[in-house]
C-alpha cells in the first residue's frame, strides 16, 4: 500500500515519525513524507522520500521578532489545551472560546501553506493511508479528499485528543453548541467534495509510542500502542563513550529546543555543574556551543559536549537529569536508569509527574530548581535502590510492547477498514 506522512516543519516532531515510516518501508510499502519545501533536507537525511508541498512559512520565523510570544509559547501547554492539565478550565465557555482562538492564531496559519498543494498531490498519488502528527490537520483534509484512511501519530501526552473529547461532551450539552474547528473542516469539505467528520481531529486511529504508565488515553478513541524507537538525526558515537565509565556516570540535558528555538536554558547550567563538582561521578552535560562560554571553568569530573546521541549515552549512565521531553524520557526508559526531570514546557510537567508517580525518578519544576536541589535529587537516585528497580519495571513494560515492525499488520488491517473509494 501507499503511505503518506504529513508534518509541519518541526524537526523534533518529525523524529518521532521516522521509525514508523521505516517499519512500513521495510514491510514493503511505499512511503513518502510531505512537508513545506525547506524541510525536505530533514526528511531525506532520515533516508525517506520527501514531497515538498505548498510554501515555506515556518511559524518560528514569524515569531522571531516577538520574544514575548515565544516566551508565552514555552510555558506549559497553550490555551485551550491547558485544560488537559487544569480541570477547572474544562468548561464550555473556556474551551469554545479558546478553540476558536487556537484555530485562527495557530491551526490555520500552520496548515494553510500546504493544504491545497497537499490535496493535489494526494489525489494524484492516491495513498491508502495518511499518517499525521496531531497539529498537522492538512493531513486528514487531504486524506478525506482522496479517500484514504488516516491516523495520528503522537509525540507525547495526547492533550489534543483529551481536550477534544472533553469539548465534544460539553458541546453536546450546551444550549447553543458551536464547533469552530468542525466548521473549518466543513469548509474544506465543500471545496474538495467530502463530508467533514470527527475523525478529522482525532484520526481513524492513533499510533502511540509510549507505555500506559507515561500516557493518558482519551475516552472513545482507538489507540495502537507500540514501542518507542529512538531517532535523533545524524549522529556519531564519540570514542570516549566506548569505554565503560570508571565512576557512576550522570547525564545532563535540557533539550535542543531550548537554544535552537527559544532563548536559552530554563536553569543555570553553571550552578548545576558547580553543585555536582564534589561528587564522585562522571557528569556528561550537553550544552550548546552558544552557551558554552558562559560556563567558565569546567569541573574536573565533568565532560561538556554540544551533542551526543542519547541512545548511546543513556545505557552507560547510573542516573539522568533531563528536561522532561518525551523523546529523552522514552529513550532513557529503554534502560533501567532512574531519571530526574527538571520540567517547564508543554507536556513535560505531566510526563515528569507520571515518571515520579511510577517511582522511576523524581521531578522538580524549573521555577523551584536550584543547583543544590538538583544535586540532592541525583544523590537520591544514585543511592536509593528503589529508583533503579522501578526504572527496570518501566523498561520491562516498554519492551513488552510490539515494535513498529510488529504493529504493521494491524496498521494494514485498519487501513483496509477505514479506506473509502472517492
Amino acid at each position: 500500500m501507499r503511505v503518506l506522512f504529513v508534518i509541519n516543519p518541526e524537526k523534533t516532531i518529525f523524529q518521532y515519525m521516522a521509525a514508523t515510516a521505516w517499519a512500513l518501508r521495510t514491510a514493503g510499502h511505499e512511503v513518502r513524507v510531505a512537508s513545506q519545501p525547506a524541510f525536505a533536507g530533514v526528511i531525506t537525511q532520515a533516508g525517506l522520500t520527501a514531497v515538498p508541498v505548498g510554501s515555506d512559512r515556518n511559524p518560528w520565523r514569524i515569531t522571531a521578532h516577538r520574544p514575548e510570544v515565544r516566551a508565552e509559547m514555552r510555558v506549559g501547554i497553550l490555551s485551550p489545551y491547558d485544560a488537559f492539565d487544569h480541570p477547572e478550565k474544562a468548561t464550555w465557555d473556556y474551551l469554545s472560546t479558546g478553540l476558536a482562538e487556537a484555530l485562527n492564531s495557530w491551526h490555520k496559519p500552520q496548515n494553510f501553506p500546504i493544504v491545497n498543494d497537499l490535496v493535489d498531490f494526494a489525489r494524484a498519488w492516491r495513498p491508502d493511508l495518511v499518517i499525521w502528527e496531531p497539529m498537522t490537520f492538512a493531513g486528514p483534509i487531504a486524506a478525506k479528499a482522496c479517500g484514504a484512511a488516516h491516523a495520528r501519530l503522537l509525540f507525547g501526552i495526547d492533550v489534543f485528543g483529551g481536550v477534544r473529547q472533553t469539548y465534544r461532551a460539553l458541546n453536546a450539552a450546551a444550549t447553543q453548541p458551536r464547533d469552530p474547528i468542525m466548521d473549518w473542516f466543513a469548509g474544506y469539505g465543500r471545496r474538495f467534495g467530502f463530508e467533514a467528520s470527527e475523525d478529522m481531529f482525532t484520526g481513524h486511529f492513533t499510533l502511540d509510542q509510549f507505555p500506559l504508565t507515561l500516557q493518558d488515553e482519551a475516552p472513545g478513541l482507538r489507540y495502537l500502542r507500540m514501542r518507542y524507537v529512538p531517532y535523533g538525526g545524524a549522529a556519531v558515537v564519540p570514542k570516549w563513550l566506548r569505554e565503560p565509565p570508571a565512576r557512576p556516570r550522570v547525564a545532563l540535558t535540557m533539550g535542543l529546543s531550548a537554544t535552537e528555538i527559544y532563548n536559552g536554558y530554563t536553569i543555570s547550567m553553571r550552578e548545576v555543574l558547580d553543585a555536582f563538582a564534589d561528587l564522585d561521578i562522571h557528569l556528561v552535560a550537553t550544552v550548546a556551543d552558544a552557551e558554552r562560554e558562559a560556563l567558565g571553568a569546567i569541573p574536573a569530573n565533568t565532560t561538556v559536549v554540544p551533542y551526543v546521541p542519547w541512545q548511546a549515552l543513556a545505557p552507560t549512565c547510573s542516573a539522568v537529569v533531563q528536561h522532561g521531553g518525551a523523546a529523552t524520557i522514552a529513550t532513557t526508559a529503554l534502560h533501567p536508569v532512574p531519571q530526574l526531570s527538571v520540567h517547564y514546557h508543554f507536556d513535560q510537567p505531566i510526563l515528569a509527574r507520571k515518571l515520579t508517580a511510577h517511582g522511576a525518578g523524581l521531578d522538580i519544576p524549573t521555577a523551584g530548581a536550584t543547583g543544590a536541589g538538583i544535586r540532592d535529587a541525583v544523590v537520591r537516585l544514585l543511592t536509593e535502590p528503589s529508583f533503579a528497580a522501578r526504572a527496570a519495571d518501566l523498561r520491562a513494560e516498554i519492551l513488552a510492547l510490539p515494535s513498529p515492525n510488529e504493529v504493521v499488520p494491524e496498521i494494514e488491517q485498519l487501513t483496509v477498514k477505514h479506506r473509502s473509494a472517492v
